[in-house]
């Protein structure tokens, strides 16, 4: 495995100490550093960064020691417009945001594991994508 690739929703989850989801997602990342390389994009970045004022306190929350920093491959974006593409043809609303299914392609690409909680949308349209999901 290349690494896991951490979805925000992971991070917000153990940042906001979330009533439901603290304990599942504070496991599940404790034992995702254990054996692999933890990785964020821009874009679970970006989805983190609206919990802090400044960019040095996000930045202290996702130590660049802890996560490596992986930029968005081309070919992400190409995969993850065909899967928002199908989706919305099946119906799916526009509030789904396209980059959740960027997220789910950088890590199909990459051959990374994807950890998130919502593993419902990524199972469907990254039937191969490895995940670690409840």
């Amino acid at each position: 495995m290349a690494g896991v690739l951490v979805d925000s929703n992971v991070l917000l989850d153990v940042m906001t100490e979330d009533p439901e989801w603290f304990s599942w997602s504070s496991d599940a990342l404790a034992q995702a550093a254990e054996t692999d390389i933890l990785i964020i994009n821009p874009l679970v970045y970006a989805e983190v960064s609206v919990r802090f004022e400044r960019i040095e306190e996000l930045d202290a929350a996702l130590p660049p020691t802890h996560f490596r920093r992986d930029d968005l491959p081309w070919e992400a974006g190409f995969l993850a417009g065909k899967c928002f593409r199908l989706y919305r043809r099946r119906g799916g609303a526009r509030r789904s945001p396209l980059p959740d299914f960027y997220v789910g392609a950088h890590a199909a690409i990459r051959g990374h594991a994807l950890l998130t909680r919502d593993g419902t949308r990524y199972r469907t349209y990254f039937p191969r994508l490895e995940l670690i999901a409840p």
